[in-house]
C-alpha cells in the first residue's frame, strides 16, 4: 500500500499532518449501534495512518445542537451515520451550510437514495431494471397487485430493518405492522427469486461483484451482522459477460441517483441472468461484516486505504468548489 503521505501529496491537498478529521457516528436511527461500530472502525483506520481524527457522537437531530457539535475546526467530516439523519441528506445539508467538507453524496442524492419510492421511480425512468412495486400508506387497505410472495419494507431506512418476505395474505398485516413501527409508508415489491449480489462503487468505478448466500432464510439484519449466518463469495461466480452487465447496471443506478465518491448497489440476478436493482446505499457499512470493504480488499485496497480514499474524496470535493 502506498504511504498515506504520498497518497495525499498526489491529491494536491497538502500535508496530511495538518488535516483534522471528524468521524460522525451514532445517530438517532434504529441503526445507531451499527453506526457506532462503523465509526469506530473508520476512526481506528485514520489514526493508524497518523491522521488527527476525533469521534463525534451525533445523538440529536436538533439542527442548532448538531451545528454546535460540528464547530470544532475540522477540515473534513467522515460520515459513518446510517439511516435517519445520516443517509437522508439532513446532516449533509447542515455541513453544506457550515461549509465543511464531508465524505459521500450530496444532500439531494442522499435523500433520494434513502427513499425507496423515489429511487425506484428514477430507476424506471432511466430504464434500470427493478422490481415492480406498490406503495402502502399507514391506515389504508392494501392488496398486492403482483400477488404473493411479496417483499414488504419501509420506504426509508436500511440494514433490512423492518423487511419481510410475505408468502400469503394472512402474514401481510403483521409485516405492515412491523413497518408501521418505523415508517408511515411501505414499499410492496414483486418478489424476484434469484442470486443476491452487491456491487461496491468507489471513485466512480465498480468493484468486484459479491454474491451473498444466507445460510437460512434471507439476508436480513441478523444475517448481516452475525458471524456465520451468510457466506460472501467474492468474486461472485459469474460468466464474464454477465459480470460486466451487473457492474454496468450498478454504476448506472449509482449515477442515476446522483451519488458520488462511493456507494453499494444491491441486486438480484434472476434465473435468466437479468440483474434487478434493489437499492443504492449511499453510506455503506464499515463493520467487519460489511461488503464494501470486502469488495475493495479483493481489488487490492486495504481497509485503511479505503477509509483514506473516502476521506480524501471529501476533501477534494470542497477543493473543486473553491
Amino acid at each position: 500500500m502506498p504511504d498515506p503521505y504520498e497518497i495525499l501529496s498526489m491529491t494536491g491537498i497538502g500535508d496530511l499532518k495538518n488535516i483534522k478529521v471528524g468521524v460522525l457516528g451514532g445517530g438517532v436511527s434504529s441503526e445507531r449501534e451499527i453506526s457506532l461500530i462503523s465509526a469506530n472502525e473508520a476512526l481506528k483506520a485514520l489514526r493508524r495512518q497518523a491522521v488527527d481524527a476525533i469521534f463525534i457522537d451525533i445523538n440529536t437531530c436538533d439542527k442548532e445542537k448538531v451545528k454546535n457539535l460540528l464547530s470544532c475546526g475540522m477540515d473534513v467530516v467522515f460520515i459513518a451515520l446510517h439511516g435517519e439523519f445520516g443517509e437522508d441528506g439532513r446532516i449533509q445539508q447542515i455541513l453544506e451550510e457550515m461549509n465543511i467538507a464531508y465524505t459521500g453524496s450530496s444532500p439531494l442524492a442522499s435523500s433520494t437514495a434513502m427513499n425507496k419510492i423515489k429511487s425506484k421511480e428514477i430507476f424506471f425512468k432511466e430504464k434500470i431494471p427493478t422490481a415492480h412495486f406498490t406503495v402502502w400508506q399507514e391506515g389504508s387497505p392494501v392488496s398486492p397487485s403482483m400477488g404473493y410472495p411479496v417483499v414488504v419494507k419501509p420506504h426509508l431506512g436500511g440494514s433490512s430493518i423492518g423487511l419481510s418476505i410475505v408468502r400469503n395474505a394472512q402474514d401481510l398485516n403483521p409485516a405492515l405492522d412491523k413497518v408501521s413501527a418505523l415508517n408511515n409508508k411501505a414499499v410492496l415489491e414483486e418478489f424476484i427469486p434469484g442470486r443476491e449480489l452487491t456491487v461496491g462503487i468507489l471513485e466512480e468505478n465498480p468493484l468486484s461483484v459479491i454474491e451473498i448466500a444466507p445460510k437460512t432464510g434471507y439476508f436480513d439484519f441478523t444475517a448481516k451482522y452475525s458471524d456465520g449466518l451468510a457466506e460472501f463469495i467474492v468474486p461472485a461466480k459469474l460468466a464474464d459477460d454477465i459480470r460486466k452487465i451487473v457492474q454496468a447496471v450498478a454504476l448506472k443506478a449509482h449515477r442515476a441517483l446522483g451519488c458520488r465518491h462511493f456507494s453499494r448497489v444491491d441486486i438480484i440476478l434472476d434465473k435468466n441472468n437479468c440483474p434487478y436493482v434493489l437499492e443504492v446505499n449511499s453510506i455503506p457499512g464499515l463493520t467487519t461484516h460489511s461488503l464494501l470493504p470486502l469488495a475493495a480488499k479483493h481489488c487490492g485496497i486495504s481497509f485503511d486505504e479505503l477509509i483514506l480514499k473516502m476521506t480524501l474524496m471529501g476533501l477534494n470535493e470542497k477543493r473543486k468548489k473553491s
